[in-house]
């Protein structure tokens, strides 16, 4: 059927606007999309390109002689030249210029790359046209830190779960094992493991971190009371720690020397424990000499040669008043002791803890177990006890962003001219993000933002990237969210999360920020260096959904009463 002619024409041109006038709006809306704010329109600009304009709003003049026309303003997105799309283009000449409701086949060419195909990854469909799918270039969506935010219930989890089956899915070339992609997911509310069955996954009760691989800040968080700011527990924890780590590394006097705090050094704390104890029961002799006597009955002097013996004999002090620190590590040496003993902290202070190797650590952390490799390892964080999040968190973090700058500084020194400088890049994916890299000061929270600020100011050089998602952008450190190039922006119902997303879109294109509120669920605001421009997209739904769909309160509340096994969710809540 034959498009009716319609007189459609640009009036007035404005630095980021063009307006057009329409006498017949219903006829103008014969086109391949139904025409609505969103829409894209074609401006015959000459014989050789044609401009491409998105509407942002409708309006009505009524002229002298009674007459209605209707008025569009819409934003210039770029120029058709033949089968290429061009952006920018905005500056068009008057006189007027000939307006049509854009086709299908241009819309396309805004987002097709027919020279880099093979880089495409596409996990979404333009909103107002779903025949038109809107790849974004992989290797910049992933090589640059990505953010996706959106209120509860928007789907976030979704898309998430998307963009990860897709990314460990494609392959270049015929093989049949696994790809190279290579992701972290930190899952806090337990979701991901039905979205990823062949995962590498991890909880509370599979889970085993070396405690002796945490660094001085991440040790100081965890034992020591940071807020009462005590320089005597500081100090002494820091000597039995340096000490044990010289004890257990043995060697030559050179390599002991080189220990220090952060030492990657194996240490025992069972023998930390007992060194305080003995330290907080020290006496001295009217010499001013920490004497102590063994077993045996055999006095000998505290000093450096000689202290590692509190680690592991059985002593008493000698002396006739107290010194050093004695009685004031009694508040410290309950708070050690306790966490010890705290079942809860088993997969961090555990037995395991102690014998689990560093290359063990790396295996299962990348997914690199012996026959059961894995793109994807999952850490099920919600057994996690709240006051160690931000230490595991923090802890996993660092260790596999020593892990990239290591290895490149192997690839490096094995080839100077070599230009990749990681082979097996890894995502970090940080789930419900706000809850341990906050926009806080807080103490609590100073290891994790530690840790993963430096992966997004540094990380990218050692291929490390980050996928934060979070229903409070406005929460997120600034640091980190400031560092991200690729955003998907879904329902924000929250003017100061709005205002937040709103600072990162180009001025010409702010006012998409007003459909944020009246996002569908699935439907987002897709930004970044990886996208041709910024666009309002649904998400393709992902394959297997993680287990973070609404409760059904209604229907369930109508059903015959449920009985609860109250003694099996005691259990379950006392493991």
């Amino acid at each position: 059927m034959a498009v009716k002619e319609v007189n459609a024409e640009v009036i007035a041109v404005y630095p980021n606007r063009v307006k057009i006038v329409v006498d017949d709006l219903e006829n103008f809306r014969i086109a391949d999309e139904t025409l609505r704010v969103g829409s894209y329109l074609r401006v015959m600009d000459n014989e050789n390109s044609v401009l491409i304009t998105i509407i942002e709003n409708f309006s009505i003049e009524v002229t002298n002689q009674g007459k209605r026309d209707y008025i569009i303003e819409s934003i210039p997105l770029g120029l058709i030249k033949g089968d290429k799309f061009i952006r920018g283009g905005d500056s068009i000449a008057i006189p007027p210029k000939k307006v049509e409701p854009a086709t299908e086949e241009e819309i396309r060419k805004i987002y097709s790359h027919p020279s880099n195909n093979n880089e495409d990854l596409t996990f979404s469909s333009l909103s107002t046209n779903r025949n038109v799918r809107v790849p974004v270039n992989g290797n910049k969506f992933f090589n640059k830190h990505i953010a996706i935010v959106g209120s509860t219930g928007s789907g976030k989890s979704h898309t998430l779960s998307t963009i990860l089956q897709k990314a460990v899915s494609e392959k270049i070339g015929e093989y049949s094992s696994i790809n190279n992609s290579h992701i972290i997911l930190f899952d806090i509310h337990s979701e991901y493991k039905s979205a990823f069955p062949d995962a590498n996954y991890f909880d509370i009760n599979s889970l085993t971190l070396p405690y002796w691989l945490l660094n001085s800040e991440e040790l100081e968080e965890l034992f020591l009371d940071t807020e009462a700011n005590d320089h005597n527990q500081r100090n002494v924890f820091k000597e039995a720690i340096v000490q044990n780590r010289k004890l257990k590394l043995g060697g030559s006097k050179e390599d002991r020397e080189k220990i220090h705090f952060d030492s990657p050094v194996f240490f025992d704390l069972a023998e930390i424990l007992q060194y305080l104890k003995y330290k907080n029961i020290e006496r001295k002799n009217k010499d001013n000499n920490i004497k102590w006597e063994d077993e045996n009955g055999e006095e000998f002097t505290f000093w450096e040669e000689s202290q590692h013996r509190l680690f592991n004999e059985n002593l008493k002090p000698v002396g006739t008043s107290a010194a050093g620190v004695n009685g004031k590590l009694i508040n410290f040496l309950n708070r050690l002791e306790n966490k010890i003993n705290d079942k809860r902290y088993d997969f961090l202070l555990g037995e395991k803890s102690k014998k689990i190797t560093f290359e063990d650590t790396l295996k299962n952390l990348l997914g690199y177990n012996d026959g059961s490799e894995s793109n994807i390892t999952v850490i099920d964080l919600s057994g996690v006890p709240f006051e160690v999040l931000s230490i595991t968190v923090s802890l996993i973090s660092r260790i596999i962003f020593e892990y990239g700058y290591f290895y490149k500084r192997l690839r490096c020194e094995e080839n100077q001219s070599e230009t990749i400088n990681n082979d097996a890049p890894i995502l970090l994916v940080y789930e419900e993000a706000h809850k341990y890299v906050p926009n806080s000061d807080l103490s609590k929270y100073r290891s994790s933002k530690s840790s993963i600020e430096r992966i997004a100011k540094e990380g990218r050089k050692y291929g490390v990237s980050l996928l934060l998602s979070s229903q409070r952008p406005s929460e997120l450190s600034e640091t980190i969210f400031s560092q991200c190039n690729n955003f998907i922006a879904m329902r924000l119902t929250n003017p100061h999360d709005q205002n937040y997303v709103k600072k990162l879109l180009p001025d010409t294109l702010g006012n998409l920020i007003e459909k944020m509120p009246s996002l569908k669920a699935g439907e987002a605001l897709l930004i970044g260096d990886s996208v041709v421009l910024p666009s309002i997209v649904q998400i393709d739904q992902c394959e297997l959904p993680p287990s973070s769909n609404d409760i059904p309160y209604w229907d369930l509340w109508r059903e015959e009463w449920k009985k609860l096994e109250l003694k099996r969710i005691k259990d379950e809540w006392y493991k």
